[in-house]
């Protein structure tokens, strides 16, 4: 691939007016957690919530007009789906995205909201592009790839162009990977800008195809991740050979890796990131010995997270955290049993969320109930003192 970072120049130019520029900040929680320097690039704050519109705008601006009347027609898990519509949207361009079935619902009704027709094929994203690319041979429609296209990629690499520009001392940027377009246009961008720049790609243990074809290996993947937008099975022809040049290291992070870093993300620094946006802040916090006393950009590529998965995120980093708890406890078949169970519950400070009373299915004597509490507390000590004041109180309680 001869792709230049001249080529990136020029994309920035095209994009400037359309595309936002978004924020370099500083986190200085994450840094504290972390022992490096953080700077999250919130590419989760573009329209619609994703990079993917810096190339595919690029993409779609670089088509004569005879291909421009021919439309459009592109497979995506969802982020590039939403740019290439919205795009050819505003630019009068028929487009027609296809998407796997396991998309995120979010992702399927915001591209339908951008007029394109929407063709849901495949239980994987190599699935819909075989069905993608035959339709474009059948019907002439010019193919927009996610990640294996230089004009795509040059679009991409306008992120490290504004990183560099706000924050001139960034030593290390962490970046997803998918089918690696992200990473090699930002590759070329900071490595032309500043050589002693490193560049760290992220992909899941789930979907290590980057790391297994630079290795020579045929990848091997498995089925479902939280961070959809990077379960790629077959790296991009034309990004493998630069990042193979100019990518410093590739780690792997598992699901709740990813799970944690959305939390703390929405908790730290109240932004919302989906799997693969959340995938740069999974590296750093499982591996940060090494990027411990460095100044380190960190890509948040998307936003786009299902609400019900979201919610479900925020429900067992709770329960993992031991702020939300289930504890049983047994008292007697008696009156006001139940009401000084509560009140001690109540007199340490904890919130009880849900009960439920079992005297049919249980162990206890006869004259005797189990009752199950989910309480809200403030974490491991909160909940020692708790279980301790309920078993001073004479009642023997656990935690399930």
């Amino acid at each position: 691939m001869t792709l230049y970072i001249e080529d990136i120049r020029a994309a920035a130019e095209r994009l400037q007016g359309t595309i936002e520029k978004t924020p370099c900040v500083a986190s200085h929680t994450l840094s504290r957690i972390t022992g490096a320097e953080v700077y999250l690039k919130l590419e989760n704050l573009q329209f619609t919530a994703s990079f993917k519109e810096r190339g595919a705008l690029n993409k779609l601006t670089s088509l004569t007009r005879e291909e421009r009347s021919r439309g459009v027609i592109a497979m995506s898990a969802g982020n590039h789906a939403q740019a290439v519509a919205r795009h050819a949207q505003l630019l009068g361009i028929r487009a027609v995205i296809v998407m796997p079935r396991a998309t995120p619902t979010i992702k399927v009704e915001h591209t339908r909201g951008f007029d394109a027709e929407v063709v849901i094929y495949g239980d994987s994203l190599e699935e819909a592009a075989a069905y993608a690319r035959t339709r474009a041979v059948d019907e002439g429609l010019v193919m927009v790839h996610p990640y294996d296209d230089e004009a795509v990629i040059a679009g991409q690499g306008t992120i490290a162009l504004e990183m560099l520009d706000q924050q001139p001392d960034l030593e290390v940027l962490v970046i997803p990977i998918g089918g690696g377009g992200l990473i090699a246009g930002n590759a070329i961008a900071a490595k032309a800008i500043k050589p002693s720049i490193r560049i760290v790609g992220v992909e899941t243990e789930r979907y290590p195809s980057m790391q297994q074809a630079l290795r020579g290996e045929t990848p091997q993947c498995g089925t479902g991740t939280l961070a959809e937008g990077i379960a790629v099975k077959r790296p991009g022809e034309r990004t493998l050979p630069v990042i193979r040049e100019k990518v410093n290291d590739i780690l792997l992070v598992g699901e709740d890796d990813i799970e944690r870093a959305v939390l703390l993300m929405l908790e730290v620094e109240k932004l919302v990131a989906e799997g693969a946006g959340a995938v740069s802040l999974a590296a750093l916090l499982r591996h940060g010995e090494i990027f411990a006393g460095r100044k380190v950009g960190l890509v948040v590529s998307g936003g786009n997270i299902d609400l019900p998965v979201l919610s479900h995120i925020i429900q067992r980093g709770l329960a993992r955290s031991s702020r939300l708890v289930r504890v049983a406890v047994d008292i007697p078949d008696a009156p006001n049993a139940f009401s000084r169970v509560a009140a001690c519950i109540e007199a340490t400070g904890a919130s009880i969320g849900h009960v439920r009373h079992q005297r049919t299915f249980c162990e206890q004597p006869l004259r005797s109930a189990e009752v199950e509490f989910v309480l809200h507390t403030r974490g491991p000590d909160h909940v020692r003192a708790l279980l301790d004041a309920l078993n001073e109180a004479g009642f023997s309680a656990r935690m399930m």
